[in-house]
This record gives structure tokens, sequence and C-alpha cells, in this order.
């Protein structure tokens, strides 16, 4: 069963929507995270989707963590996000089936990582893309950052990472983070829907050992990690200067 925030559609052809649908912005829980591998679960092993179409229906696509809650977590709060950070992430990113994106809005920080484990990329005029982490105090769990490493290139990851600051989706087509740079707001999804059905149609068998082909290593890294103790880091994931990093963030 998934969470409330996220909603299955039916676009036809095989073709199925997650709508991530928690208001404003989308923030990121571990209850959030956990379901949303548990619906991919779901999705992997129906025969009769062929392809998952990633949207939100509001201006924001995913602004990350909640720093107003984030900032107050005791330890066992801290390793519960990074658990699910790794397992929610992962699932997508080991997903066998064709993924889209549909971004109209910012993804930023831990939302950014719905794009970057996608296959597939569509954005519109009005979407930005960014990994805020550093300027938060927190490095980042395993999961996101091989999932970073295995599709960014090396002076981008460089870029976002250690400045924090968020590319236009102009500069993230340039990039290589936006696919599809689709220049009317309103049809993003549409757009994204189209592309879905075309990697829809492609021989699922062939994708699915293709896909893993390509992101094996970062998987196995993962995973070894996660089965190493990475999904509960010892002392938490925040150090001396997290907090007052956030509060900054925040206007405190």
């Amino acid at each position: 069963m998934s969470a409330p925030e996220l909603i299955r559609k039916d676009y036809g052809e095989g073709v199925v929507g997650i709508e991530l649908n928690k208001g404003p912005v989308n923030a990121l829980t571990p209850e959030l995270l956990m379901s949303f591998a548990d619906l991919l679960g779901e999705l992997a092993g129906d025969d009769a989707v062929r392809a998952v179409v990633l949207s939100s229906p509001f201006k924001v696509f995913s602004a990350g963590l909640d720093l107003k809650e984030v900032q107050h977590f005791d330890i066992s709060q801290q390793q519960a996000i990074v658990e699910a950070l790794n397992v929610g992430f992962l699932a997508l990113f080991a997903f066998p089936k064709p993924v889209v994106a549909a971004v109209g809005g910012a993804a930023i920080a831990g939302g950014l990582f719905f794009v970057l484990a996608s296959d597939l990329r569509v954005a519109g005029p009005r979407a930005a893309f960014g990994l805020a982490e550093i300027r938060v105090g927190v490095d980042f769990p395993v999961g996101p950052m091989e999932i970073a490493r295995a599709t960014l290139d090396p002076n981008t990851l460089r870029r976002l990472m250690l400045t924090g600051q968020p590319m236009a989706a102009e500069e993230a087509r340039a990039a290589g983070i936006v696919d599809v740079l689709e220049e009317d707001a309103g049809a993003v999804l549409e757009c994204a829907v189209a592309e879905a059905r075309v990697l829809a149609a492609l021989p699922s068998i062939g994708f699915g050992l293709v896909k893993r082909q390509i992101r094996e290593p970062a998987i196995s890294t993962i995973e070894t990690a996660m089965a190493q103790g990475a999904n509960a880091p010892e002392g938490g994931w925040f150090n001396a200067q997290t907090r007052a990093a956030m509060a900054r963030m925040l206007g405190g």
C-alpha cells in the first residue's frame, strides 16, 4: 500500500504515473521514501506496467528535506532518514523498467535524486536543479552519492556539490541533467508521457538487462555499504556544524 502522498495514475499503453503529492514542496520523509520504494516494488512485479512517469502537481518538484523539522532530529531520526534516502533512491535507480521524470519546478537537494535516478528527464522552463547539502552542513548518504557519481559528469558533480548553487533548466540541459526541455510549462507532463510510451515499446527484458549493466557498479557499491552499516551511521548524520548551518538556511 502506497502513502497517500504518492498517487498512482494510468496514462494508458502500459505507462503508469507516480505523482508526488506531499504539498507544498514534496518534502522528503522516511515514510514517504520507504512507501515510494514499496510502490516501485509493486510496479516492478506488474507485467502490465511497461514504464513509469514521475511528476509533481506543485510549483516545486521536490525541495528535499524539511529543514524546520530535520534540524531537531535526534540520532535515531537522523539514521532513519539516511536509511530512507538510501533505500528509496536505490529502488528507483535499480528499477528494471523505464522511468521518465516530468520536472516543472525546482528539484533541489534530496529532491534532485528523483531526477538523477530516472532514465529520461523532461523539464519545463521554470525547472531548476541543485544539491544544497553542503550549505546545510551534511555529507551525502551512500545511495545518493553513488547515484550522483554514476549520472553526473565530474565537473557538474563538483559544481553542484561544492557550491550548493542550483542550475536553471537551459544550463541543466547543457550539463546532461535534462534530456528534453519543453518550452511550454503546461505541456511538460504530456511530453514526458509521450517519451515514456516510446521507451515502453522497447523490448522489456533487454531494457532491464542493459539498464542493470549500466548501473551495476553503483548498485553493488550501495548495496555493499548498506550491508556494512551505512544505513545507521554511528553518531547519526549530523556533525558539529550542521544544526547551525540549517538555522542559517532558515534565516535563524
